[in-house]
């Protein structure tokens, strides 16, 4: 049976009187600029299916807080994984030396607390215990079989299933009180098939944030491996990919991790007060061609970077960053949304109790335009059709990146051709922007495989876009 939220309080756990840690938090940041107590309790799992068996099954329970004051643009953190009321008096105490260790720091009037909602984009059921372990471990052995059933050149099958619950509490000086309680899963398969003296893998997966339900339909993870054979057979009659300049088609959904990357961490307010990003001091310029829209969107139900409110207790929104290709706005916290006179905009984000929050995104997509993919295809005479994507790297401050395609193409007299193996997109993220000649009907979202990580933070993502046609890109190849 799932806990309900009563069970979860922070305060009666512990044996805290509420009223004891509402003044200490008052003490410590009522003549501070901004600051919050976030309470954290969650529940973690991760089971791996390898080779025909169970290989790992993990399970993990975390409870601590982190208080934080800031002052100007300085903040004093403390975090704890005890909660008791003596640490986090002394926790109080280190912040408030923010006082003196700031004292050059420019004092800005402080914004408003963040408005409380009665919004749920999902459900807190608990997925941990949703599902009792036997049924678990039987769900990646009908998997494992399935995927050894379909074809006898599976050489190999691995399957993941994660899932985490986590409750939150917001404690902010003038006593206001902000809770979520945040589900969150993961469902993975990965292949290896063999031709010949030939290996090639394949993988598929997603999830969000919902229960284990939907993965127990046969009709999803039968879906998941038999997307992840087909990519592996793809990856079995690929040829050498070409180097060089030239079009390339990026492919709806997972590809717009490229769009996260190369442009959205671009677009994050702390970069841009630093001055350190590309897209500092454009705001109302054109930065993409027209019809380039992209949102950040943190309210979409269900999915893996949605939040009914951020990680400082303000409500999650739909943020227009490009429209039209004209930059509209960045990515919020408060701290650096109060340093330049811009809205809050619920992108304060935090791995755990035990980090600060800093702007993070949260869905980013680019939306559909008026081209069917077919006819985008046609107008590339000799170019890339990009898929899938693995790993890459980003230059924050230049733009400049580098991704590898885990399925490719290449494209022929404007037809799809021979898949291509070894492919890497080499450009520069608002450059590339500036060259979107096509934009598709088909916008779509990722399955729910995104993690991002920045300054030593992992955060759950989303990213999507349409089908794209970008007139001139550098691609790296052995052919």
């Amino acid at each position: 049976m799932t806990p309900a939220l009563s069970d979860h309080d922070f305060h009666a756990a512990a044996g805290l009187d509420p009223r004891r840690i509402e003044r200490l938090v008052e003490d410590a940041l009522g003549d501070l600029d901004d600051g919050e107590l976030f309470f954290e309790y969650a529940q973690s799992e991760a089971l791996h299916f390898d080779d025909g068996r169970l290989r790992a099954a993990s399970f993990d329970s975390t409870r601590g807080f982190g208080l934080r004051g800031v002052l100007g643009d300085a903040a004093g953190y403390a975090h704890a994984n005890v909660l008791d009321e003596e640490t986090i008096a002394r926790a109080a105490e280190t912040v408030r030396a923010i006082r003196s260790a700031a004292a050059g720091s420019r004092h800005v009037t402080r914004i408003e607390a963040p408005l409380g909602t009665n919004r749920r984009l999902y459900a807190p059921d608990n997925p941990v215990d949703g599902r009792d372990f036997a049924a678990k471990v039987a769900l990646l052995q009908a998997i494992d079989s399935y995927a050894r059933d379909r074809d006898p050149r599976v050489a190999q099958v691995s399957v993941s299933l994660g899932g985490c619950w986590q409750v939150v509490e917001i404690l902010r000086a003038d006593g206001r009180r902000l809770r979520d309680i945040r589900p969150l899963v993961r469902l993975n398969v990965s292949l290896v098939l063999r031709s010949g003296e030939r290996m090639e893998s394949g993988c598929h997966g997603g999830g969000g944030r919902h229960g284990y339900d939907a993965f127990f339909d046969p009709a999803l993870w039968r879906h998941y491996v038999d997307e992840a054979l087909r990519m592996a057979e793809v990856n079995l009659e690929s040829v050498a990919a070409p180097a060089g300049t030239m079009p390339v088609v990026l492919g709806p959904g997972w590809p717009g991790v490229l769009l996260h990357e190369a442009v959205g961490h671009g677009l994050e307010g702390d970069f841009n007060r630093k001055k350190t990003s590309a897209f500092a001091g454009l705001l109302g310029e054109r930065v993409a061609a027209p019809g380039v829209t992209v949102v950040d969107d943190g309210t979409i139900a269900g999915r893996r970077g949605s939040l009914n409110v951020d990680d400082e207790g303000t409500p999650t929104s739909r943020t227009v960053l490009i429209e039209d290709g004209i930059l509209k706005g960045y990515l919020q916290d408060r701290l650096n949304a109060r340093l330049t006179g811009m809205p809050a905009t619920g992108n304060g984000r935090r791995e755990s109790h035990a980090h600060q929050p800093m702007p993070r995104m949260t869905n980013t997509f680019m939306l559909a335009g008026p081209h069917e993919p077919a006819e985008i295809i046609a107008a590339v005479p000799d170019g890339i059709y990009a898929v899938n994507f693995g790993g890459g790297q980003v230059d924050i401050t230049s733009g400049k990146f580098v991704f590898s395609c885990t399925e490719a193409y290449r494209i022929r007299k404007g037809r799809i051709a021979e898949p291509v193996k070894g492919a890497t997109l080499i450009g520069n993220g608002p450059d590339v922007l500036t060259r979107v000649r096509m934009i598709g009907n088909d916008m779509a979202l990722d399955p729910g495989i995104g993690t991002c990580g920045k300054a030593g933070q992992s955060v759950p993502v989303g990213v999507g876009q349409p089908t794209l046609l970008v007139d001139e890109l550098v691609v790296g190849g052995t052919a």
